[in-house]
C-alpha cells in the first residue's frame, strides 16, 4: 500500500486534502467529479430538450385541430423531419398513402399496419427522450459506493502512515481521516443531484410519452373511421 504524508493541522482545505491524497483516492475523486459534471450537462440538455418537445407538441396540436385537411398537414410536415406527435402523424399518413396507392383491400390489415407504424414512431421518440437517463441512474446508484471505496483506501493508507509516525494524537489522525472522507463527500455530491434529476426527468418523459400515446390512439380512431367510410363507398 502506498505511503502518503498526512496533512498538517491548518491544511484541511478541500484543495489541500485533494493534493495530499494518494493516487488511488485522487483517481476516484477525479472520476466522480467528471461524472458530476457530465450529469449536470445531461440534466441541462434534457431540460431544454423536454421544453422544446412540449412546445412542439403544443404547436402540432394547434395545427392538427385547426381544421386543416390531413393531406395538407402531411405535405407540410413530411419534408421537415418532425418529432413528437408530428413524427407519429407522418408515419401513419405515409403508411395510409402507400397502402391505398397499392390498392389495399383489407381494412383490418390497413388499420393494423397504421397502428404498427405509429407504435414504431412512438418507440423511436421515446428512445430519444430517455437517452442518457440511464447514465443518471448509474451515477445515482454507484457514486456513493465508488466514493466509499476511495474512503476505505484513503483510511487504510492513513493508518499505515500513522503507524509509521507512531502517534495517535488527534491533530495527527484528523487530517488523514478528513482526506479519506472527502472521497465519500464527492460521491454524494455526484449521486444526490443525479438521483433527483433522474426521477424528475423520468416522470416528465413518461408524461410526454402518455401525451403522444393518447394522440396516437385518437388518430388511429380517426383513420379507422375514414377507412370504414372508404370501404362503404367502394361497396356502394
Amino acid at each position: 500500500m502506498e505511503q502518503v504524508a498526512l496533512a498538517t493541522p491548518g491544511e484541511l482545505s478541500v484543495w489541500a486534502l485533494f493534493w495530499q491524497a494518494g493516487w488511488v483516492v485522487k483517481t476516484v475523486m477525479i472520476g466522480l467529479l467528471t461524472a458530476s459534471v457530465w450529469t449536470w450537462a445531461i440534466v441541462i440538455d434534457k431540460v431544454v430538450a423536454f421544453g422544446r418537445m412540449r412546445s412542439a407538441l403544443d404547436r402540432f396540436e394547434q395545427l392538427f385541430w385547426s381544421g386543416q385537411s390531413l393531406e395538407d398537414l402531411y405535405r407540410t410536415l413530411a419534408d421537415r423531419n418532425p418529432n413528437g406527435m408530428g413524427a407519429i402523424f407522418v408515419a401513419a399518413m405515409r403508411e395510409w398513402k402507400k397502402s391505398f396507392e397499392k390498392g389495399a383491400r383489407s381494412p383490418i390489415g390497413l388499420q393494423s399496419r397504421i397502428d404498427q407504424a405509429m407504435d414504431l414512431a412512438l418507440t423511436r421518440e421515446m428512445e430519444k427522450l430517455e437517452s442518457r437517463l440511464g447514465f443518471l441512474a448509474t451515477v445515482g446508484s454507484s457514486a456513493p459506493f465508488v466514493g466509499l471505496f476511495g474512503t476505505v483506501i484513503g483510511i487504510m493508507t492513513s493508518f499505515q502512515a500513522i503507524a509509521g509516525a507512531k502517534s495517535t494524537n488527534l491533530a495527527v489522525v484528523a487530517p488523514g481521516i478528513a482526506e479519506a472522507l472527502l472521497a465519500t463527500a464527492i460521491g454524494l455530491l455526484a449521486a444526490i443531484p443525479a438521483v433527483i434529476a433522474y426521477n424528475k426527468l423520468s416522470s416528465d418523459s413518461g408524461k410526454i410519452g402518455l401525451r403522444m400515446e393518447g394522440f396516437a390512439d385518437e388518430f388511429s380512431a380517426i383513420l379507422s373511421r375514414q377507412i370504414d367510410e372508404k370501404v362503404v363507398a367502394r361497396a356502394a
